[in-house]
């Protein structure tokens, strides 16, 4: 288990005895031996409650302290307020801030007044498909755990972000953010990370990093990962930017056909739906027309069965109208000697037309037929 450095006593002992010896001599020669060792006694008494004083310490609402008593860690944890705790060289408390939410940068490095200096060795990484981008991460982490925090892992700290050592969120937390970034990126193409996957890429690279911090017991808790530059290396920058345009306009041209598609689309369904409409239409009145003329063939072949030479007669009749209209149609029978008999509609125009032609007068030579001769 790691102990963190051993700190040097708040109070050095026999550094203040001789200081208060020194002071006290001339006045213990005064006494003699009983008087001074009456002064000595007085004087540890003093010192032993100035020290026990010290071990008065003060938690803020956002800490927790971890105390120990001769190196043995006591797992509860004290709360915001006022404590004692055994001074040293006896006992030991740590008091961290648990509830800030703490920032690493990797790939880059940013400074109090706003300027930004790139770090290319922690953000150059090769693809999944074999190309080399830059990404610059930050992630947002807290202390979960104090004592795991404390006591779990030894590392070496990090000055440059002020980080002491023996605090796992040194180089050990920079270094397994930066494992678990190139992991992520190294599984996946340049366009995932350049362009459609950022997202899925920082949840990945979260819950990877995550586990590693779990698997060393460091304490630590990753709130957030997120991706801030992810670019092509600067050599080849202008080759990827074209590459991007001519993507960006590639997928307007295929909006474009979609639009044109669904603009098209639903015109030719309505033509179509016109169409087959009509047909329909045209099928029905067909179907109907044709039932209507076998149901008059139908009856007028009835009427021919009960009576042939009437129905023969009459169909011969109307055929003639239909052939010769607005002709004036003679039919001349030698049997019945030549004499003309006029039947049928009589061409007579009573005054009361409505201007539509009359069919012709029929004049026959044929006697008209009763009844009985058709019997």
């Amino acid at each position: 288990m790691y102990q963190p450095p051993r700190q040097q006593p708040e109070i050095d002992l026999e550094q203040i005895l001789e200081k208060i010896k020194g002071f006290f001599r001339p006045v213990m020669a005064k006494f003699g031996a009983g008087g001074s060792s009456a002064i000595l006694l007085v004087v540890v008494g003093l010192v032993v409650a100035l020290w026990l004083f010290t071990g008065f310490y003060q938690v803020r609402p956002a800490q927790l302290a971890a105390v120990r008593l001769f190196g043995a860690y006591d797992e509860a944890l004290k709360g915001p307020g006022l404590h004692w705790f055994w001074p040293a060289p006896l006992g030991t408390r740590n008091v961290e801030t648990v509830t800030e939410t703490r920032r690493l940068e990797l790939g880059f490095r940013s400074t109090a007044d706003g300027s930004v200096t790139d770090v290319p060795f922690e953000a150059l990484m090769i693809t999944g498909d074999l190309n080399i981008v830059d990404v610059q991460l930050v992630i947002q982490y807290r202390i979960k755990d104090l004592g795991a925090y404390l006591f779990n892992v030894d590392d070496p700290g990090d000055p440059e972000r002020n980080i002491r050592a023996g605090a796992p969120d040194g180089l050990t937390l920079k270094d397994a953010t930066e494992v678990a970034l190139r992991q992520v990126v190294g599984q996946r193409s340049v366009d995932d990370i350049l362009t459609i996957n950022k997202e899925a890429a920082q949840a990945d690279a979260r819950l990877l990093l995550q586990t590693i911090l779990d698997d060393y017991g460091s304490g630590l808790e990753i709130l957030e990962v997120r991706l801030q530059n992810v670019r092509p290396p600067d050599p080849v920058r202008d080759a990827f930017d074209d590459v991007v345009r001519a993507r960006v306009d590639k997928e307007a041209r295929i909006n474009e056909a979609l639009a044109y598609q669904q603009s098209r689309l639903p015109r030719a369904r309505g033509d179509a739906q016109r169409i087959f409409n009509l047909a329909e239409a045209f099928k029905q009145e067909r179907i109907l027309k044709a039932t209507g003329e076998a149901n008059r063939f139908n009856s007028v072949l009835e009427e021919y069965v009960e009576s042939k030479q009437v129905t023969r007669q009459r169909m011969y009749l109307e055929a003639m109208e239909e052939i010769l209209p607005g002709v004036t149609k003679v039919i001349i029978n030698p049997e019945n000697g030549g004499n003309l008999l006029e039947f049928l509609p009589l061409s007579i125009d009573d005054g009361t037309s409505s201007g539509e032609p009359k069919a012709a007068p029929i004049i026959t030579a044929e006697p008209v037929m009763t009844p009985e001769a058709s019997k």
